[in-house]
């Protein structure tokens, strides 16, 4: 049997169809049965993503760097900014860039941080410069939103502060298909791959009340990817570093806040 890269065989579907049994490519390029993945069943679609052209970025100091594999773990933040009620698209294109020039000009670094931001309004916006062409190629852009572990992790911003309330519907709504979308397109298991800020550095990023909701995030995303919302207790995710600090690659630009960062602004000062 001739060789078949993973990509092209994901994209005959055959691995989430409900009627086939689902197989996995051996290393030779064979096709072997396997168990199937919690999440077999209908594929999500694309949810609408606006791109850097669409809220206007500005161009990046250089290209950001693309992996050839994908993320392991898909990383909820907030921005810790108002709850405001301004949720139009023209809000959620000056959210972005606002982060951006927060993190190119306050903090050094070469372009906006995280791959991905929803508004309050529940618009996905392209974060990092390459970050949607490499999904869709199933590679990862290497981003600026965690310390230490930007290689294998892609983040996604939810606008707003959830230490004590929980982001409105339209946005967890977007949140969800955002991920299951993500999870799809990567093979990953939503239980185990969605987690915390807080579960990789020392922070209270997203937020105790989005924290708290993360077992229901996966349960529905999960859900939207043809598998069973289980209903069990999730254990919290194990965390797989010590804290961090703030940094562009890996080059320091502040000290280690345990707060998402200052009272005004988006909370990107302890990446």
């Amino acid at each position: 049997m001739p060789a078949v890269s993973r990509r092209a065989f994901l994209s005959t579907g055959l691995l989430w169809s409900v009627s086939l049994p689902a197989a996995v490519l051996t290393a030779q390029g064979g096709l072997v049965a396997a168990a199937t993945p919690v999440w077999a069943g209908n594929r999500p679609r694309r949810p609408r993503v606006y791109t850097r052209s669409d809220w206007k970025a500005d161009p990046p100091r250089s290209k950001a760097e693309v992996l050839d594999h994908a993320p392991d773990r898909l990383v909820v933040h907030h921005t810790a900014t108002a709850n405001t009620d301004a949720t139009d698209l023209d809000a959620a294109f000056r959210l972005s860039r606002t982060i951006q020039r927060y993190h190119m000009k306050h903090n050094g670094w070469e372009d906006i941080g995280e791959q991905f931001t929803v508004s309050r309004g529940g618009y996905v916006m392209e974060g990092r410069n390459r970050s949607l062409p490499a999904v869709e190629a199933g590679k990862h852009v290497m981003g600026a939103q965690v310390a230490d572990h930007n290689d294998h992790t892609l983040g996604v911003e939810t606008e707003g502060t959830y230490t004590s309330s929980l982001p409105p519907a339209r946005q967890l709504s977007a949140l969800t298909a955002l991920l299951a979308w993500l999870c799809d397109t990567y093979a990953l298991d939503p239980h185990e791959a969605i987690i915390g800020h807080r579960d990789l550095n020392r922070t209270a990023c997203p937020g105790d009340r989005l924290y708290a909701y993360l077992p229901r995030l996966r349960d529905d995303v999960a859900g939207r990817l043809g598998g069973r919302g289980s209903g069990r207790a999730e254990p919290p995710p194990p965390r797989l570093a010590l804290p961090g600090g703030a940094y562009e690659g890996a080059a320091l630009v502040g000290d280690l806040p345990l707060e998402h960062g200052p009272a005004v602004g988006p909370h990107e000062l302890n990446r």
